[in-house]
């Protein structure tokens, strides 16, 4: 990259220590001290993110909506300020190195691709992208353009979810079949995520002075605008999210999808109910069934998402009188391994005296540590020693394909028969504009990349 050609760069961390490995087609950069940063979506999410880079450079900033961005464009006072990130990049590219956004899912893609053609590392905000074939274009084009990509999902840098899979890996848990994670039923109460309009379609409301409805919308088809579309509840409707499923995914099948290598299901079937008759919007309660083949020696495993439905029933040789209202059980043959919503704190359900004799004795650490809940650090720790996080996008991307084959399933009720490889729905074509959703006109990327 020429914005990287920088000198000067102490390392402030070896490999080992912040636990990512060199790769090889990204070894030829030059080493760099402070990185240009600009961000994309400045409120919210977005400064959970820029927030966590004091030591680099802020050198631009772009939201659509004055609301979210009025704290973080006072804050960076010194950085140019955006609307459309086009037009950023059009004015600035050469004096940027790496790009955070944080909007909302339908913009991951092209904000993504945008920087990615032009060399920019990226760190994208989860779930990553909007549906399967952006996901698999955005992990084509972080090799091809040998960037250095990160999905923000905090859990991918705990502690616990690399001991969920040292455990694994050791045999606490024997064989593992079947994993049921579960959430509560969708609240749609007032200043929540999740919103029900009152109408289909919804009622047109007037577009706030301090927002630009139309660089919003982005690649969506151009639809009029409600209040619960931005800047809150847009997660309710599938133009622009993916639901509690596609929201929550990343953190609480992480675990699983990691230590069981799972890869992509060859069946999911989705069972609804409170569904809106367009399909437009999350349902009320759902439960998505993935079914995975066997990869080697390991065995074929089902896993289960149940939202608002009934939680799992505790059966017996659980050490447990109730399970949470959130959370991850892996069932194995010879123990079952619990979690909350994120994969941060583990507990096998055995008895308190058997867990804690476990815990002074554990199995070994063999997956190096990184800074707990930091995926930001960890992103520009791996830029400046040339090579890749945990979450990458060749990673990350796969997880958020198998979510992405559930969250149609969630939408659309029925099983679908995946085929990987084509990225079909077998007998289902109503669902190929979803696995590849068309783009307006000056939003296109990717095309003829993978």
């Amino acid at each position: 990259m020429k914005s990287s050609t920088r000198r000067n760069f102490l390392k402030t961390a070896t490999t080992v220590a912040i636990g990512i490995t060199y790769i090889p087609h990204l070894l030829s950069r030059s080493p760099i001290d402070r990185l240009n940063f600009a961000i994309i979506g400045a409120g919210g999410r977005g400064k959970a993110s820029w927030s966590k880079v004091p030591l680099e450079n802020i050198v631009a900033m772009c939201d659509v909506d004055d609301r979210m961005s009025a704290d973080a464009f006072a804050t960076c006072a010194d950085s140019k300020k955006y609307k459309d990130f086009r037009r950023m990049f059009d004015e600035m590219a050469k004096d940027i190195d790496a790009v955070i956004i944080s909007t909302p899912d339908h913009t991951h893609f092209p904000a993504a691709m945008a920087a990615m053609e032009l060399g920019k590392h990226v760190n994208v905000e989860k779930p990553l992208a909007h549906n399967i074939w952006q996901l698999r274009t955005m992990k084509k084009a972080a090799e091809y353009y040998g960037i250095v990509s990160q999905m923000g999902n905090q859990g991918h840098t705990t502690n616990g979810i690399r001991q969920i899979k040292e455990w694994y890996e050791a045999g606490v848990l024997g064989e593992v079949k079947e994993v049921i994670a579960w959430q509560k039923k969708i609240n749609y109460e007032k200043d929540k995520y999740f919103a029900k309009p009152s109408t289909i379609p919804p009622q047109v409301h007037e577009i706030p002075v301090e927002l630009d409805w139309d660089l919003w919308q982005g690649p969506v088809a151009e639809k009029t605008f409600n209040n619960l579309y931005a800047p809150r509840t847009w997660r309710s409707f599938y133009d622009y999210g993916n639901g509690k499923l596609g929201d929550w995914c990343c953190h609480t099948l992480d675990a699983p999808f990691w230590a069981l290598d799972l890869g992509l299901p060859h069946s999911v079937n989705g069972e609804i109910r409170g569904m809106a008759e367009d399909h437009s919007y999350v349902p009320e309660e759902s439960a998505v069934t993935w079914q995975f083949g066997s990869r080697g020696k390991k065995a074929p495993v089902t896993m289960k998402w149940l939202e608002g439905f009934e939680k799992p029933a505790v059966r017996p040789g659980w050490e447990i009188e109730e399970l949470p209202d959130r959370g991850m059980i892996m069932i194995g043959d010879k123990k079952t391994l619990i979690t909350g919503g994120r994969p941060d704190k583990p507990k096998l359900l055995v008895s308190e005296e058997e867990w804690n004799e476990y815990i002074q004795n554990p199995p070994a650490k063999t997956i190096p540590r990184v800074a707990e809940n930091q995926p930001v650090q960890e992103w520009i720790d791996a830029i400046k020693s040339n090579s890749l996080p945990g979450s990458n996008f060749n990673y990350a991307a796969s997880l958020m394909e198998m979510s992405q084959v559930g969250v149609l399933a969630q939408r659309f009720g029925g099983t679908i028969k995946y085929n990987a490889k084509k990225m079909k729905a077998k007998g289902r074509p109503e669902l190929d504009d979803y696995i590849k959703e068309p783009a307006r006109e000056g939003w296109k990327y990717g095309e003829g990349l993978l």
